[in-house]
């Protein structure tokens, strides 16, 4: 997160109308909703751990004991009944 000052990117009787309500202090203004995106979209990290957890999955149905899994992948035997138990 970054910041900017106010009067540098909005306009003054923006600034003024907020001063209003707050004054010299920090305020967050969040991003719209619909340019949020999923932990680990842009690095790749969500599509890899989709793929572990669908692997697992199957090691599962393919008779694989859950602390085998568990050690093989280096989670605990609950995180591993979590990714198998979920949808």
């Amino acid at each position: 997160m970054t910041y900017i000052k106010a009067n540098s990117v909005l306009p003054e009787e923006l600034v003024k109308e907020i001063q209003k309500y707050i004054q010299g202090e920090t305020i967050y203004i969040p991003k719209q909703e619909k340019s949020y995106k999923q932990w680990g979209a842009l690095s790749g990290e969500r599509k890899r751990i989709d793929e572990r957890n669908a692997l697992l999955k199957q090691a599962y149905k393919n008779g694989i004991p859950m602390n085998h899994l568990a050690k093989e992948h280096f989670l605990s035997i609950e995180t591993v009944k979590k990714i198998i138990y979920s949808k």
